[in-house]
């Protein structure tokens, strides 16, 4: 993949423009897996199957985070009885901070589909029938940035390991362990922008389940 981008980027300017075969890299990388999205969405509004199996993904992510959250729990729980018999716990301070950023990583895409994230719509309600052309609008942008902070997540783990790059807290543990679960959880939120992007071209809603609600409410409004 190195070489094919090496080789893009010469050709490009041969033409006379700049280019960054790091970045054009990120976007051969990126544009299967994008397509790889737009055919499992497709199969999903026709296969049932895959449609639960890319909602199953979503949700796995959910648990994973809850997991981390209980494991925080433990952690904190731990401390403080490691401050009530005076015995050491070095690290358990970064060890929660941890499991709390993989935990909200983890927990991404599920709260996206469960319609947890914070989501203006007064501007989309306003476009009323068109309200269609600004859910694509939205879900393109957010698209294009959610791929845009996975390639750096990735890229940035990947440099905290080439570098060797260690906690500066009492546990000093390779940052790059951690920063997996970011990694991880910036994909799936991707995976999972992408998905609804495609759905809503397909079919005209998204798989966003407080959406899903709000418009069996207005229906029902408009038929009364």
């Amino acid at each position: 993949m190195k070489a094919i981008a090496k080789g893009v980027c010469d050709a490009v300017e041969l033409v006379g423009f700049d280019c960054d075969w790091r970045a054009t890299q990120a976007v051969l990388i990126a544009i299967p897996a994008i397509l790889i999205v737009l055919v499992l969405t497709w199969l999903g509004t026709r296969k049932p199957f895959i449609r639960k199996a890319l909602d199953g993904l979503y949700t796995l992510g959910g648990i994973i985070s809850a997991i981390f959250l209980l494991v925080m729990l433990g952690i904190i729980c731990a401390q403080m009885g490691a401050r009530w018999s005076s015995i050491a716990f070095p690290g358990s301070t970064s060890y929660a901070g941890y499991c709390m950023a993989a935990s909200s990583f983890f927990g991404l895409a599920y709260a996206l589909n469960a319609g947890a994230h914070i989501r203006v719509n007064l501007m989309l309600t306003a476009l009323g029938r068109h309200r269609v052309w600004g859910e694509i609008w939205c879900f393109g942008i957010a698209a294009l940035l959610s791929t845009y902070f996975a390639r750096y997540a990735i890229k940035s783990t990947i440099l905290s390991e080439k570098i060797n790059d260690i906690s500066q807290g009492q546990d000093a543990t390779p940052l790059w362990i951690p920063q997996v679960a970011m990694c991880i959880g910036t994909v799936l939120l991707a995976i999972a922008v992408w998905d609804n992007f495609f759905r809503i071209l397909f079919i005209g809603t998204s798989n966003i389940e407080t959406e899903t609600v709000t418009d069996d409410t207005q229906n029902q409004a408009a038929e009364a």
